[in-house]
């Protein structure tokens, strides 16, 4: 059960090596309030993707923990928490293997046991949040990667998530789509953790800036005052 009170995250001295030895991860602690929008920036190797997957489980951490709405992710929690933090990914084939639309935003759902017509209200609304209601019939491959994208999220959407990740969201899109996209992520009254390199879109979108950088959060303020610091941004190879 969910702790209205509770944080929607609380990562909490994460610590995380891979099977080589190398650390990924070193002592993380982290809040996001409920509603939140926070950017997670940082050079190639900080361990942001890293960090991202460890709050619904596909990495398990090598010490410390994670809570999704006072919930502790572990072995017996993992499949509802879940359920509760919807992961967007950088490419959109990662999430897009279906024959169409409609069917792909249907699979997340359905494999959590949504049947009928609550299933066909997930796909519809999720589908209504992106802009791509009248493509729910066409194949993914037949999309631009703005619809990708937008697809991708829906996919996730329609599992009703309390947090959202994304992954470099606009990664590669043209102006067109990083705003349109931009506009829907705005829209959404869940809580987001953006991971990106791209400095304007954090600003755009996020209320709160954490930078990681070798695996520590080395900064952690209002977006427009980390954003604003070039000394600091520079010293962390962000630009």
């Amino acid at each position: 059960m969910t702790d209205s009170a509770a944080p929607a995250v609380r990562v909490t001295e994460l610590s995380y090596a891979y099977p080589d030895g190398t650390w990924a991860l070193r002592g993380v602690d982290l809040e996001v309030a409920a509603g939140e929008r926070v950017a997670v920036l940082g050079p190639n190797g900080a361990g942001k993707s890293t960090l991202m997957l460890h709050l619904n489980g596909v990495l398990t951490a090598t010490s410390g923990e994670v809570r999704i709405g006072g919930t502790r992710l572990e072995r017996a929690t993992v499949r509802a928490v879940r359920q509760r933090v919807g992961v967007v990914f950088q490419d959109p084939d990662d999430q897009l293997f279906m024959p169409t639309v409609h069917q792909d935003v249907a699979f997340g759902p359905a494999n959590f046991g949504v049947r009928g017509a609550q299933l066909e209200e997930n796909v519809r609304e999720a589908l209504a949040a992106v802009g791509m209601s009248d493509r729910a019939g066409r194949s993914p491959a037949h999309l631009s990667l703005g619809e990708r994208r937008r697809a991708a999220l829906a996919t996730v959407l329609s599992c009703r998530p309390d947090v959202l990740v994304l992954d470099e969201p606009a990664a590669n899109l043209d102006p067109v789509a990083r705003r349109e996209l931009a506009d829907i992520l705005l829209a959404l009254p869940t809580t987001l953790l953006v991971v990106t390199h791209d400095l304007p879109y954090a600003q755009r979108i996020c209320d709160r800036v954490v930078i990681l950088d070798a695996g520590e959060i080395v900064a952690n303020g209002p977006a427009a005052q980390i954003l604003a610091d070039t000394d600091l941004l520079a010293r962390h190879r962000l630009h």
